[in-house]
C-alpha cells in the first residue's frame, strides 16, 4: 500500500490516541487523558505523520527551537506497518522540518532500544529526568 506523509499540526487527537494505540507507545502515553493528548499535540512545534489509504498508521511530535535542539517525543508506527520504512522517513522528515542543523534527542521506550541505531542514532549515557507528576 502507498504511504504519503506530511506535517499535520493540526493531527485529531483520537488519530494519534489510535496509532498509539496500535503501536508499543500506549503503555507510556497518557491515552485516558483527551486534555492531556490535546495539549500534547497543541504545544508541538512538529508533528509528521504517515498515512495508509487515509488511515494514520504513524506520528512523529518534536518540540524545537528550530536552531539548536530538537527533542522528538513521540515516534509512533503501527505493529502492523513495521518493517517498511516508515519511522525512519518520520524521523527524517521530522528532522528536515525542525532543521537539519538542530541535534536531534529522544528517549527510547524499553522496547525500542535497538531500533534507533538501525535509524542512525547514536546512544548518548547522560539523561536526567524529573518525573511527571500526577
Amino acid at each position: 500500500m502507498n504511504i504519503t506523509y506530511q506535517l499535520e499540526p493540526d493531527l485529531d487527537p483520537l488519530e494519534f490516541i489510535g496509532v498509539l494505540e496500535r503501536s508499543t507507545l500506549a503503555e507510556r502515553r497518557p491515552v485516558d487523558d483527551l486534555d492531556a493528548i490535546r495539549g500534547m499535540l497543541r504545544h508541538a512545534d512538529v508533528i509528521a505523520t504517515a498515512r495508509a489509504g487515509g488511515l494514520l498508521v504513524g506520528v512523529s511530535r518534536a518540540i524545537t527551537d528550530f536552531t539548536f535542539c530538537t527533542y522528538l517525543s513521540d515516534l509512533a508506527v503501527d505493529t502492523a506497518y513495521h518493517g517498511q520504512g516508515i519511522g525512519r522517513e518520520l524521523l527524517r522528515r521530522t528532522h528536515e522540518a525542525a532543521g537539519v542543523r538542530t541535534t536531534l534527542y529522544l528517549v527510547a521506550a524499553p522496547k525500542a532500544e535497538t531500533y534507533y541505531p538501525h535509524l542512525g542514532l547514536t546512544r548518548h549515557e547522560s539523561c536526567w529526568l524529573v518525573p511527571r507528576q500526577a
